[in-house]
């Protein structure tokens, strides 16, 4: 048989291709263009002479799944990331090894949903992508929910929406301007203003919880004043926003969010078709977010040690490095295509994530912890609101003329260090009890005791 057969057949997998018919084809947006420019073809010469069909099948998912990616020499750091958390290896080497592995899981869950949208149609692909686009931070999260670490959650979604505002489109924004000197650079303004509303209707949900957090502290209002029940309808609030968003995105307008094709790229790129069938596909999904759970879980339980052992403080750890190290894929291809001067690529796929996570993921975390029974909130405090509402500002900004250079890029990416710097500095306490605190609460009390008792005498005597 030869590759070009196989592949047809394995696309036949489980009743036909389904929505593979040009009309019904799902459109290209910025996330899968990105994701797919780490991809690779690997070869099916090998495969093809295995006569045994259903093994000729699981062979070839495998190579699809773990060689279909120029991240694959990173899948090793999985398995060796389990072994070292059940035999006790370094705490701080799990959470390392941990983020490694993280990786090119979130990159293949990006392929996977793409896959199945071959067999669903654009509507139903949309929809997995808008649920499963930020699907390593929404596990995180509510891992972190679980085991009461409230910061955490804030931490990582809050540095998640500042790496993708000024980091990812900082850095595209510089190397674009770099690499086209001498052409303009325009994108389209219509699909940064819907992202760039959004974002600063997060924000508005953000900040009230927060001045009357401070008007309460300062006497002007009742202290007693439910800040909690305010982010709570706050929340939903957001959730709403996002569904009309979605419909947005994927019924009314959708031509505004569907990537254009190059003219000259399309006489050269091969019509794709769909290399994994659909239950497969579906199923390597399933084990994929049990994997990425399982490596959450060693993340939020050694993210205290890793901070106390490499002596960086855990809000530096969960707004810097873990979302440059779990979304690298999806930011190395933004990179790629601003090098090619297709900006709207890259902007898609910055703006699109801090708005997934902005209006999707942080309001859920807050159902969620409401239904499990814990007070968070959506007062992030006031420096790390104060950087949000800065960032967005700056990128609103940023994108206001629809054209851009290298400057541009180059302070968004020096604001980012300097959030990344205050964020060195600032440390909060931690959630583990201090011994010599404890001791010096004990001894201060027990002295206030013996002042007390001390005074009680004195008044019985006079």
């Amino acid at each position: 048989m030869d590759p070009q057969s196989m592949i047809s057949t394995v696309a036949m997998e489980n009743g036909g291709m389904k929505g593979m018919s040009k009309e019904i084809r799902p459109g290209k947006t910025a996330h899968n263009r990105s994701s797919s420019s780490l991809r690779k073809k690997s070869s099916v010469r090998l495969v093809s002479n295995v006569r045994c069909a259903m093994l000729r099948n699981v062979l070839s998912n495998l190579q699809e799944v773990f060689l279909g990616t120029k991240l694959a020499i990173l899948f090793p750091a999985i398995p060796v990331a389990i072994f070292a958390h059940y035999y006790n290896f370094g705490r701080a080497w799990v959470f390392g090894l941990s983020l490694l592995g993280l990786t090119p899981l979130a990159e293949r869950v990006s392929f996977l949903t793409e896959q199945i949208a071959f067999y669903t149609g654009p509507t139903v692909g949309g929809l997995l992508n808008a649920t499963c686009g930020n699907a390593t931070e929404l596990i995180i999260a509510v891992l972190a929910l679980s085991q009461n670490k409230i910061d955490v959650v804030k931490y990582s979604l809050l540095g998640s929406i500042l790496s993708n505002l000024l980091l990812v489109l900082g850095t595209s924004l510089l190397c674009g301007g770099l690499a086209n000197l001498h052409k303009e650079q325009k994108f389209d303004r219509k699909q940064a203003d819907v992202n760039c509303f959004l974002l600063l209707l997060g924000l508005f949900c953000h900040i009230l919880p927060l001045l009357l957090k401070m008007a309460a502290k300062s006497g002007e209002i009742d202290a007693a004043l439910p800040t909690l029940s305010l982010s709570r309808a706050g929340s939903i609030v957001m959730l709403v926003a996002y569904v009309a968003y979605l419909v947005f995105q994927l019924w009314t307008h959708r031509q505004l969010f569907e990537t254009k094709e190059d003219s000259d790229e399309d006489e050269t790129v091969e019509e794709e078709v769909p290399v994994i069938g659909f239950w497969s596909g579906f199923s390597w999904l399933a084990g994929m977010t049990v994997v990425i759970a399982l490596l959450s879980e060693f993340i939020v339980g050694s993210i205290e040690d890793a901070s106390e052992s490499w002596g960086i403080s855990v809000s530096f750890i969960s707004i810097i490095l873990l979302p440059i190290v779990g979304n690298a894929a999806e930011h190395a291809g933004a990179i790629i295509f601003a090098f090619k001067n297709k900006l709207d690529i890259s902007l898609g796929v910055a703006l699109g994530s801090a708005t997934q996570i902005s209006m999707f993921v942080v309001p859920l975390c807050v159902i969620v912890a409401w239904i499990m029974g814990i007070q968070m909130d959506l007062d992030f405090n006031t420096v790390e609101t104060g950087c949000l509402a800065l960032s967005i500002i700056l990128t609103a900004f940023t994108l206001q003329d629809g054209t851009s250079h290298y400057m541009k890029g180059i302070v968004l990416l020096l604001c980012y260090v300097i959030i990344g710097a205050c964020f060195i500095l600032l440390r909060t306490p931690s959630n583990k009890p201090n011994i010599l605190n404890m001791v010096n609460r004990s001894t201060n009390s027990q002295i206030l005791g013996l002042k007390g008792f001390d005074l009680i005498l004195g008044l019985k005597n006079a």
